[in-house]
């Protein structure tokens, strides 16, 4: 059996994810997990994609250290309105960030 070897990785946020499951669509009829994610993301995608390509901009702007694309991918799925909810995204990682910086995503995050 051939081994598989991954050689780029990177995350896709909703609206990009959106998109890229609206083309697929187009060419071939997608499986029962494939439309169950189109119906969730049409529910739950918060940005366009325009929205989304410059909320990363701003948050990459912001120059936080150790903040990575996967991270700010999150922050882009779930836009969270408080400083807590913000701090909840990266209860899981090993990534500490300032409650200054913090401040500073959440001035950035549109409403």
């Amino acid at each position: 059996m051939t081994e598989l070897k991954v050689l780029d990785e990177k995350p896709v946020n909703f609206t990009d994810l959106k998109e890229m499951l609206a083309k697929l669509d187009k060419d071939k009829e997608l499986s029962y997990r494939g439309e169950k994610t189109k119906e969730y993301l049409s529910n739950f995608t918060p940005l366009t994609a325009k929205e989304a390509q410059g909320f990363s901009k701003k948050i990459e702007g912001l120059d936080i250290p150790r903040l990575k694309d996967r991270h700010i991918t999150k922050i882009m799925d779930v836009l969270p309105k408080d400083l807590d909810s913000l701090k909840a995204l990266f209860s899981g990682e090993t990534i500490t960030i300032k409650d200054e910086d913090l401040k500073r995503i959440l001035d950035v995050i549109p409403n």
